[in-house]
């Protein structure tokens, strides 16, 4: 069986983090699935730290490192993924927006299907949003009009960070460049571009409800397609 590493990218999310690691250790425990749950603090300002040493006295699978910088969620997701030691990484958000069951359905679909990556997506049957704010929401869409248009895929849910990669895949698409929240799009691109197997299963997104949303709506634009 693939040992699965969770790439968590953090900045300012002490009263989220707790949370999220602790249900998807629960749940990967639950379902026996041979895991790593790595957080990249991004440089925090508040109590993440502390947070983050308490939790380790209680989730056995978790380690932690501190980017200094250059700090931002691609900054943070690069660090990570130069970590990580599964045959399979996924990258999570810190705010409990992405569910941890879902983790695991990707987990058995890139087995049973012997894929190389497995992205999931909010917008094919099964998949749903919970409290997607409405302007993000028409911006979302429009942006994967655009990717699907120029890149000639039928993938719907580029901007999408919640996906599963074989290591191999990570290491095929390497350097990765984007700062921000692009870094999703490359990502999920650069493995489609380059001949890397896929599937795409639903999964479910709902909106935080403790701490403050790093994408604000007037950087949508720019941080999904300036690379």
């Amino acid at each position: 069986m693939l040992k699965l590493s969770v790439v968590i990218p953090s900045y300012n999310e002490e009263k989220s983090i707790a949370a999220t690691v602790k249900q998807t250790y629960f749940i990967l425990r639950k379902y026996q699935i041979d895991h790593e749950i790595l957080v990249v603090n991004d440089n925090s300002k508040d109590k993440t730290i502390e947070v983050l040493n308490e939790l380790q006295t209680q989730v056995p699978t978790l380690v932690y490192y501190t980017n200094r910088g250059p700090n931002g969620f691609g900054f943070a997701v690069r660090y990570g993924l130069k970590k990580f030691t599964g045959d399979c990484v996924a990258i999570m958000m810190a705010d409990l927006s992405d569910d941890p069951l879902d983790l695991v359905r990707f987990y058995h679909r890139m087995i049973e299907d012997d894929v190389d990556c497995v992205f999931g997506s909010r917008f094919i049957k099964g998949g749903k949003t919970n409290d997607y704010p409405f302007h993000k929401l028409i911006i979302n869409r429009m942006a994967n009009t655009i990717i699907r248009f120029v890149i000639g895929t039928s993938y719907n849910d580029a901007t999408n960070a919640f996906k599963l990669y074989k290591k191999e895949t990570i290491e095929g698409i390497e350097p990765l460049m984007s700062p921000h929240f692009n870094l999703t799009i490359e990502l999920s691109l650069k493995s489609i571009v380059r001949g890397y197997s896929y599937t795409v299963v639903p999964n479910s997104w709902r909106n935080r409800k403790e701490g403050v949303s790093k994408l604000r709506i007037n950087e949508m634009g720019s941080r999904y397609f300036f690379i």
